[in-house]
């Protein structure tokens, strides 16, 4: 069970937890419906790099919605997944040797979108797991 009674604003648990700040949801919402459509990056991309980083984030709701599936990794989805799990482990404090890496595979525009997704994405997580949101049954 949740540490906080859901509000009554919101189409899902996430968004209700939330939505005792209507403002708040609905422009996490907004934000969250940008980043995870096709963008520069695929949404397929994005996706998978969200499994991965559920599995770390303690959030049982995330971590429900399904586990990274390497048989859908093209290079670039395998190169995003590694710098999303380098992203967990350091903490944000990345060598620039990784950036010199995704430079191979991706534009600066794309490594803006993968790094503000990831950031986003952990935020969310991170927010159910405090919250200790559960997953649907």
């Amino acid at each position: 069970m949740a540490r906080i009674v859901e509000s009554n604003f919101g189409e899902t648990p996430f968004q209700r937890l939330l939505g005792h700040n209507k403002v708040v949801m609905e422009g996490w919402n907004q934000l969250g419906n940008v980043l995870e459509k096709d963008g520069l990056l695929t949404s397929k991309l994005k996706e998978q790099v969200r499994r991965t980083l559920a599995q770390s984030n303690g959030c049982e709701y995330c971590r429900a919605k399904g586990k990274p599936n390497p048989g859908k990794f093209d290079e670039k989805t395998s190169i995003a997944i590694g710098f999303a799990e380098v992203f967990l482990k350091q903490k944000g404090d990345i060598a620039d040797s990784i950036f010199d890496i995704l430079r191979e595979c991706f534009t600066e525009e794309e490594i803006s979108e993968l790094c503000a997704f990831i950031s986003f994405t952990i935020a969310s997580q991170y927010f159910g797991a405090v919250m200790k949101l559960e997953p649907l049954n």
